[in-house]
């Protein structure tokens, strides 16, 4: 009777991909479906990439996102495009997590970051019905809860701020960086008041934290043009006025490698053809990641995303 109780959520979960598919034709965006394994791995510091053997040894990567492929065929011409895409993440499984899911990443060419925005923000209503919004910088954010300018604080304070917080906290929290530091303050002590009343999004990420992003001065400050969005406390996107420059992605890409390293995580080697695509000429776009199955979850009041997928990893 398990599966059966689903079926009434599954069929408008197909509904749902048929008001997707509407909306990104609205915005004249075009279809795409890149594969999902690759020679090359998504570098990001905190997502660990599931892998396979391949026939000629070589090893096989399940991405976490479609970004990179659809990155490779915008500087072909296929400037504004979409995807509805079953990703990968490895060790991610829980209420609001599975190995496998859903996501809906689109881009277009020209696209402002406040009109990025603005259509994720639409793309989600579609699901959550005209909820209104909240919009915070990442540095006033920090301040509101921690009281904490976090471009001036140490380690040491930022370290003194968790141990405040919580008895069970990490023992070795001095030999952390300011940007893990930070994203555990975000996700533990922040994250789950984001939202309550409306969808919040949070934008202007510290520079260091915008590894596919471009910079921009905000006030005194060089942030990343980069934003996530909030509903009752569950993050469901992040976006980008994507980077364009070959050198500077290298570059971001080793960096995320050495904090890898630096966190005894392994090395992943860094997609060539993604350059090469850059070199070749990615004009000025935007970009943005949505879950899809958390939003089924929420459009349907659920506790965990179980109801919301066919099946679970625990399920099949």
């Amino acid at each position: 009777m398990f599966l059966e109780s689903k079926i009434p959520l599954l069929k408008d979960r197909a509904h749902m991909f048929h008001r997707a598919r509407l909306f990104f034709s609205a915005l004249g965006l075009l279809e795409v479906d890149t594969p999902i394994l690759s020679p090359a791995a998504p570098i990001d510091v905190h997502i660990d990439i599931m892998t396979t053997q391949m026939h000629d040894g070589r090893t096989g990567f399940f991405h976490s996102s479609p970004e990179y492929a659809m990155k490779r065929l915008i500087a072909a011409g296929l400037t504004d495009i979409y995807q509805i895409s079953h990703v990968f993440r490895f060790g991610e499984e829980g209420r609001l997590h599975n190995p496998e899911f859903t996501m809906a990443e689109w881009y277009q060419k020209d696209c402002s970051f406040t009109k990025i925005i603005k259509d994720t923000l639409d793309f989600i209503r579609l699901f959550l019905g005209d909820i209104p919004d909240a919009q915070m910088s990442y540095r006033d954010l920090v301040m509101k809860y921690t009281g904490i300018d976090y471009r001036s604080a140490s380690i040491e304070d930022l370290a003194g701020y968790i141990k405040e917080q919580s008895e069970g906290y990490p023992q070795d929290l001095l030999s952390w960086d300011k940007d893990t530091l930070l994203q555990y303050i975000i996700s533990f002590f922040i994250e789950p008041d984001l939202g309550k009343e409306e969808l919040f999004v949070l934008k202007y990420f510290p520079a260091s934290q915008g590894a596919l992003a471009k910079l921009q001065m905000v006030g005194d400050e060089m942030v990343a043009e980069r934003f996530e969005v909030y509903y009752q406390g569950i993050e469901l996107a992040n976006g980008y006025h994507e980077l364009t420059d070959p050198k500077e992605q290298k570059k971001r890409l080793q960096e995320s490698n050495l904090k890898r390293i630096s966190l005894g995580k392994k090395e992943m080697p860094v997609d060539l053809e993604l350059i090469a695509a850059l070199e070749k000429g990615l004009p000025d776009c935007s970009g943005v990641a949505v879950g899809f199955d958390r939003l089924m979850m929420l459009r349907h009041k659920k506790e965990s995303l179980s109801p919301a997928v066919p099946f679970t990893w625990s399920e099949i």
